[in-house]
C-alpha cells in the first residue's frame, strides 16, 4: 500500500491545521505517528478498519482527532489547539492491526509532512 500526506505547515500556538492521507491498494487500519526534531518517533492516533474505534495518545487527547473516508480511501486528523511541542513530522501509517500501529510497528509508513508550531 502507498500512503501519501498532507496539509502540514506553519501555525501559531493555539491554531489548528488539518492532515490528510490517501491511502492506495487495500484498506486497512490506519493511523499517524510522529517524530520531534532529536527524538523518537510516538504513535499520534489510530483508526481501526470499520471507523469505529479510535486511540490516541494522552498528548493528545481532547485536542487531536482522527476519522476517515473509506469511499475515498483517506484519513484525517484533525489538530486543535496546538502546542509548541506538537512540532513534528508527521507520518500516515497503515496495518491490518490499529494496535501495532499503537505499538508504533506499523507494516506501511508514508512520507512524512511537517507540522510547526510556533509559540
Amino acid at each position: 500500500v502507498q500512503l501519501q500526506a498532507s496539509g502540514g505547515g506553519l501555525v501559531q500556538a493555539g491554531g489548528s491545521l488539518r492532515l490528510s492521507c490517501a491511502a492506495s491498494g487495500r484498506t486497512y487500519a490506519l493511523g499517524w505517528l510522529r517524530q520531534a526534531p532529536g527524538k523518537e518517533r510516538e504513535f499520534v492516533a489510530a483508526i481501526n478498519l470499520s471507523g469505529v474505534n479510535t486511540y490516541y495518545a494522552d498528548s493528545v487527547k481532547g485536542r487531536f482527532t482522527i476519522s476517515r473516508d473509506n469511499a475515498k480511501n483517506t484519513v484525517y486528523l484533525q489538530m486543535n489547539s496546538l502546542k509548541a511541542e506538537d512540532t513534528a513530522v508527521y507520518y500516515c501509517a497503515a496495518d491490518v492491526s490499529t494496535m501495532r500501529i499503537q505499538l508504533n510497528r506499523p507494516d506501511f509508513l508514508g512520507q512524512g509532512t511537517q507540522v510547526t508550531v510556533s509559540s
